[in-house]
């Protein structure tokens, strides 16, 4: 039997995309989205929030870009803290922390062993609204009540949709790319409340977190561009002590770029917060020549987003509309959740009033093909070429 390429051996959690949907549809409905002017499609489960759990640009591989935790689903056991399935985009609520927490129940400690993911964005299923060839709808209504004993009667409602190649390339002001195969979906994300009081600050308020799950790779750099300007107008450029400071040799700060090495090989996370973060984010992977870009819709300059530091907080409202995991092992020894990395945002938290509700629109594009139309696209949308990323560590 022929050896494979030394690519594909240090990749070796990548899957032919048709190879997923045959393992996810053993566990659930899968919802296929699909482009009728490429190959591109995207996956969809219903059963899990109406979770993106994987695409494909159509490429002659038909490289899956999701992470999909396998083991879980084939081993059929829950966590009382948390379920990775994976997927490229699935929506959670904030806070996770503090005092206005919807992850900690009343009077607990901020401990890990009091750490809960409500199952209403773990594994409780949304309907089903609507369903066609290129985009599905979902909703849900629920109650959720925080740290501080506030409830919140809600509804959640949530769209995705693939994109044309000409849409994406509308959305992304760029030009044709015929020597690059792509995808890109949309999710809408809307959070009602359906309950009878207003939502207020001093008791608390919720936002929309949308977290996608991606495969690392030893040559995957997160890239992250930045507002530039002085720290006592705009605050630090990263937040990067969410689980202590990130080494230097896995997060290096550039002039209007962040470069966060994305290997699946050291447990870290940073965060960018309302001053510093522009609307898009993307990663790059030499390995399989995979640059994507993740853009989403920015509240206004007075907006208010949620901290979900695991501490009783000074300031509830001075969260990060950023954020970007790479995964790897907790402690010596202990085997790591994935390994996966993400790339997340959230939306403002706002007083709603009985009947109103916010809404926070994020896409996803990957694109795989030619060095130099992959390297012209980086440069006009995130500010960096190849080179400069293949550089960075």
């Amino acid at each position: 039997m022929a050896s494979c390429s030394p690519q594909k051996e240090r990749i070796p959690d990548y899957s032919p995309f048709d190879d997923d949907i045959s393992f996810l549809s053993q566990y659930g409905e899968v919802i296929v989205l699909t482009d009728s002017e490429t190959r591109a499609r995207v996956a969809v489960m219903p059963s899990l929030q109406g979770r993106v759990m994987t695409s494909t640009s159509g490429a002659p591989d038909h490289l899956s870009y999701g992470w999909i935790n396998r083991s879980l689903f084939q081993s059929g056991d829950t966590s009382v803290h948390m379920n990775a399935f994976g997927g490229e985009e699935r929506i959670w609520l904030g806070p996770e922390g503090g005092q206005f927490s919807i992850f900690f129940a009343p009077d607990s400690a901020f401990t890990f062993e009091n750490w809960h993911t409500p199952p209403l964005i773990d594994l409780e299923p949304f309907n089903v609204v609507e369903k066609g060839p290129t985009s599905a709808r979902f909703d849900r209504t629920a109650t959720l009540v925080n740290y501080s004993g506030t409830r919140f009667d809600l509804r959640i409602e949530r769209e995705v949709k693939i994109l044309s190649a000409s849409e994406s390339r509308e959305q992304l002001h760029i030009q044709d790319t015929p020597d690059l195969n792509m995808v890109a979906y949309q999710t809408a994300n809307k959070l009602f409340n359906v309950g009878g009081e207003q939502w207020r600050k001093s008791t608390g308020l919720l936002s929309i977190w949308l977290l996608g799950m991606f495969n690392p790779s030893p040559s995957l750099t997160m890239v992250i561009p930045y507002n530039s300007g002085p720290e006592d107008r705009l605050g630090p450029v990263v937040n990067a002590d969410y689980f202590g400071q990130v080494p230097a040799d896995r997060l290096k700060v550039s002039d209007s770029v962040i470069f966060f090495k994305g290997d699946g090989e050291w447990r870290s996370k940073i965060g960018l917060n309302p001053a510093r973060a522009k609307n898009v984010m993307g990663s790059f992977d030499a390995l399989s020549n995979t640059l994507t870009i993740v853009t989403f819709s920015l509240g206004a300059p007075d907006d208010v987003y949620v901290n979900s530091k695991w501490e009783i907080q000074k300031n509830p409202y001075n969260g990060d509309v950023i954020n970007a995991y790479n995964d790897g092992p907790p402690a010596p020894g202990v085997a790591p959740m994935g390994p996966f990395y993400e790339l997340e945002s959230s939306s403002p938290a706002r007083e709603l009033n009985p009947g109103e509700h916010i809404e926070h629109v994020q896409t996803t594009y990957h694109f795989q093909g030619d060095d130099s139309a992959l390297d012209q696209l980086s440069q006009q949308v995130l500010g960096v070429s190849l080179s400069e990323i293949r550089d960075a560590f």
